[in-house]
């Protein structure tokens, strides 16, 4: 006979938002840019973990699946962060440093 348990005793459903990603496009318009990366929280600020692919008309692309909550991030543009002009807000990381905020939902 099977169970009757429910997935809030400490079992995650598998179809919690908070469980779930979401596949997101970043863009950087850094067309005089030799390397661009997408660095922040969900890659523990790794600089060089995520590198963007430059486009035909001078952007950088990269998607990236992340999961619910808020993200701080910026990116690497040859080596100096660059807040993104597009992102949904500023915030601040743990060194005070002025980042990038995307709220995914």
């Amino acid at each position: 006979m099977r169970s009757s348990q429910s997935y809030s005793g400490g079992h995650r459903n598998r179809y919690d938002a908070k469980s779930m990603s979401k596949p997101i496009n970043f863009f950087c318009l850094a067309p005089e840019a030799e390397v661009v990366y997408l660095v922040g929280d969900f890659n523990s600020w790794h600089p060089k973990s995520h590198p963007m692919q430059r486009q035909s008309d001078g952007s950088w692309y990269l998607q990236m699946s992340l999961h619910h909550g808020h993200h701080h991030y910026h990116f690497m543009v040859d080596g100096k962060p660059s807040l993104d002009p597009k992102a949904m807000g500023v915030a601040r990381n743990e060194r005070n440093e002025r980042v990038s905020l995307i709220a995914v939902s």
